[in-house]
């Protein structure tokens, strides 16, 4: 038996060329911290980030085309977070609610799926 004790990274990928657009879409959009990547990584391109209490890793690699590959955040006011995605011209996708949960997505500029849900009290 495997104990699993908590996430500790995800990984999504953007194009070769897209490590400065995503740069822009994450730091200075949804304004994520940067953190330091091992020196060993650093020649992979790339980034890391710091959020909720996780790491999100931006690799580099040739993709293409939507993919259903996501992390899923929950998020203190969905209302609020839709609001400044479409004043800052990112498309969402309502998704229907989950037992517990309403949500909706977006993607990246690369087509990466980020889903943000709300805990219904």
């Amino acid at each position: 038996m495997i104990e699993f004790k908590r996430i500790d990274h995800l990984q999504i990928c953007v194009p070769l060329d897209g490590e400065e657009i995503a740069r822009k879409f994450y730091v200075d959009l949804l304004q994520l911290s940067e953190i330091e990547k091992p020196e060993y990584l650093k020649s992979n391109g790339g980034f890391w980030l710091k959020i909720a209490g996780i790491e999100l890793h931006i690799g580099l690699e040739p993709v293409t085309g939507k993919s259903k590959r996501h992390p899923a955040f929950v998020i203190s006011d969905l209302a609020e977070a839709k609001k400044y995605l479409l004043e800052n011209d990112v498309p969402i996708k309502e998704d229907p609610p989950i037992p517990g949960y309403k949500r909706f997505s977006f993607y990246d500029p690369f087509d990466n799926r980020i889903e943000l849900l709300e805990e219904i009290l």
